[in-house]
């Protein structure tokens, strides 16, 4: 199908069809099973025990006509991957045969070995036993193979004593902490729940390079590590801005369809794709969903887009920074909050009462963001996305709000009594009660903000392309939950007092404003100038991931998470340990297999063009009886620099490592063993380097 236009009857017919959503459920369960589903998936209502037999076979029935034989509770480890173990549906029926059996039991709970997961302490080798429980507000899929499949069943993953060991149970109960203020706050507002609870939407923009298979197989730092550990920067990259939005060659819009199709049947709303700025990078973005979903989504668009390219002899990077010198990538992750009467509150309204909430939730952004940017910080901290913040086109480490001219103009009307006047020239009456209707896109997009308001959602930048989104969404539910939390509290106390409630509003935002306005920042975040504006502010710059992880070790943090029962101490000492033990794993297997392909390609062949460079000065000199040959001369003594240069960078590499040196000192060091690589790059034969090109990787897809 790859390549072919899709017709309406055809996207009809395929989207979903790898799901157990409503619409198959409908065919395969009771209305009685089925509302008590809606139940807990829309309403958070618990999950009845009693349909789960039902549920079991249905889902078991549906997953066998779709050619599986297998299920599997399908979870996120703090791998920051997913993972999975398989069971058969067969069972012997005592006669000689089988049958194919799969209970509620199975269904709601498995047993994976827990020992041997990232837990941070949480588990030991002996302490094995762990949890998977499954998830019913992520729908069941199907992932096929060439000749079978197996039925997947999203699930949290959990130790023996109930603590969390994943990605999905911090989120979930982040999702459920954020919906309570929320609900919380809408009462104030004279908004009944009526058994309705808060969402949070997510559209994550996912960025990623496609190179050619063959480019991939031939390089060691990209099969280890998924960047390039060498590379000169080729004559032309990106500076023409010639490949942003360009025309999509004809081999990638082939792969494009074949990825659309595969994402459609998994009930992923894959909507947008282009190229991104860099050749040889795109982007794919996904309709909103809610964020638990869209996380899953993600997850499995993330597998798929490896799997997809590579039927097209491609490989999918999605490191954060595969190529230096270029664009990097990111997962832009598209966040708002929707409350119980459906509305999105982060949409400006259509009346004042609807302004006035509007402006509330703003401002609770404002200090969430600004009390807690080292925590929002402290999840985009990778050793990759190290490479990406600041650097070209990713946000920088320092986070900062960007509102736009008009918001931010009666932000700080608000701060001085009372907004007047709109810079798009509308009138303001006195009162936060009295707010007109504000326009949508009242604002300019800023590519350089890490957090930006871009309409009816904030815009945080700063994600990793290769990590899981969860992470980060589990900090932002918590800390606009705590700034929810007190703004209620606030109100509930003076409405207690008899106060009039836009009064009491007006003071409280007016407050917040004037303590967390230095969060606010409409400019270059790239520039020097914001860098020391902000330091003048007190902003945290906070630039690698092992000083961004200390946060996590803090009372701060503790209290924050522990507070709405997002997460333990335990369990977030676990993320720090697990986290800063994979960032120097990550460092420790960069620089060995720099130290190989340096040892064992790039100085053979340096050392080869050396001696036939020396037997063409012997040579000539010995034929012509002239000692004119200056510039093959120097040509000589430049390699045999550069390539001592390499061994000198080396050998200090590897004594650090043996000396038990930090992270720092080691990725210090392979910058400088990278500069005298790159520089043997321009001066060896291009049919003499061992390794392919950046032109070749960016340009021959």
């Amino acid at each position: 199908m790859s390549g072919k236009n899709v017709d309406n009857n055809t996207v009809f017919d395929i989207y979903g069809e790898n799901i157990f959503g409503f619409k198959t459920m409908k065919n395969y369960l009771s209305d009685k099973a089925i509302d008590s589903l809606k139940a807990t998936i829309e309403k958070g209502h618990t999950l009845n025990p009693d349909i789960a037999d039902e549920v079991a076979d249905a889902m078991k029935t549906w997953a066998i006509s779709k050619g599986a034989t297998h299920f599997t509770h399908w979870f996120q480890p703090l791998t920051g991957a997913t993972a999975e173990k398989h069971d058969s549906f067969i069972s012997p029926d005592k006669e000689g045969g089988v049958v194919l059996q799969f209970s509620g039991k199975e269904l709601i709970k498995g047993e994976p070995d827990a020992s041997s997961f990232p837990s941070g302490g949480l588990r030991t080798t002996f302490e094995a036993r762990g949890y998977t429980a499954w998830d019913p507000t992520s729908p069941a899929f199907i992932k096929k193979s060439k000749e079978g499949a197996v039925l997947c069943i999203p699930s949290v993953f959990c130790g023996y004593y109930g603590d969390a060991l994943d990605k999905k149970t911090p989120l979930l109960r982040s999702m459920d902490a954020l919906s309570k203020q929320v609900c919380r706050l809408g009462r104030l507002f004279g908004i009944e729940d009526n058994g309705n609870k808060a969402n949070i939407n997510l559209g994550p923009e996912q960025e990623y390079f496609l190179i050619d298979k063959a480019f991939y197989e031939s390089r060691l730092d990209l099969l280890q590590t998924g960047r390039t550990l060498f590379g000169k920067a080729p004559a032309k990259h990106q500076q023409m801005e010639d490949h942003y939005f360009g025309a999509i060659k004809r081999r990638v819009i082939d792969f494009m369809d074949d990825l659309d199709r595969e994402l459609w049947k998994m009930g992923i709303p894959a909507k947008t794709r282009h190229n991104e700025v860099c050749p040889a990078q795109f982007e794919i973005a996904n309709v909103y969903e809610t964020l638990n979903l869209a996380v899953d989504h993600n997850m499995i668009l993330m597998e798929i887009l490896r799997e997809v390219a590579d039927r097209h002899d491609f490989v999918c990077l999605l490191h954060e920074k595969p190529f230096a010198g270029v664009n990097g990538s990111g997962k832009h992750n598209n966040w708002s909050i929707i409350g119980p009467d459906g509305k999105n509150w982060l949409s400006p309204g259509d009346n004042p009462h609807e302004n006035a909430k509007f402006l509330t939730v703003i401002c609770a952004l404002m200090k969430a963001v600004d009390t807690y940017a080292d925590v929002l910080r402290a999840t985009v901290a990778t050793a990759g996305n190290d490479h990406r913040l600041g650097a070209n086109e990713a946000p920088p480490a320092i986070l900062s709000i960007f509102l736009g001219e008009q918001l931010t103009d009666i932000i700080g009307q608000m701060e001085k009594g009372a907004a007047r006047s709109s810079k798009d020239g509308g009138v303001i009456e006195i009162g936060i009660s009295s707010l007109p209707k504000l326009p949508r896109d009242v604002t300019d997009r800023n590519r350089t903000s890490p957090f930006a308001f871009t309409g009816n959602k904030f815009e945080f930048r700063a994600v990793g392309s290769n990590q899981n989104c969860a992470g980060p969404n589990v900090a932002l539910n918590t800390i606009v939950t705590s700034a929810i939390d007190e703004i209620c509290t606030q109100l509930e106390k003076d409405k207690e007092e008899g106060k009039d409630f836009n009064e009491a509003l007006q003071a409280v935002l007016k407050g917040i404003i004037k303590r967390h306005k230095r969060i606010i920042f409409n400019g270059d975040n790239y520039t020097d100038a914001w860098k020391k504006e902000a330091e003048k502010r007190g902003l945290p710059n906070i630039i690698n991931t092992p000083e961004a992880l200390e946060i996590f070790k803090s009372k701060k943090a503790v209290d924050l998470f522990e507070t709405y029962g997002v997460l333990s101490k335990r369990e977030l000492n676990s993320r720090y340990e697990v986290y800063k033990k994979q960032y120097e794993e990550i460092i420790h297997v960069e620089s060995e297999c720099s130290i190989t392909i340096a040892r064992t390609m790039i100085i053979p062949a340096a050392v080869n063009y050396q001696r036939k460079l020396a037997a063409t000065v012997n040579e000539t000199e010995k034929s012509l009886k002239t000692g004119k040959m200056k510039y093959i001369k120097e040509l000589l003594v430049s390699v045999s620099d550069q390539t001592e240069s390499v061994l000198n960078s080396i050998e200090k590499i590897e004594k650090v490592m043996e000396n038990g040196g930090s992270s720092k000192e080691t990725k210090e060091l392979m910058l400088k063993l990278r500069k005298a690589v790159d520089a043997l790059e321009g001066l060896l034969p291009d049919d003499e380097w061992p390794l392919a090109t950046y032109a070749e990787m960016m340009f021959m897809i």
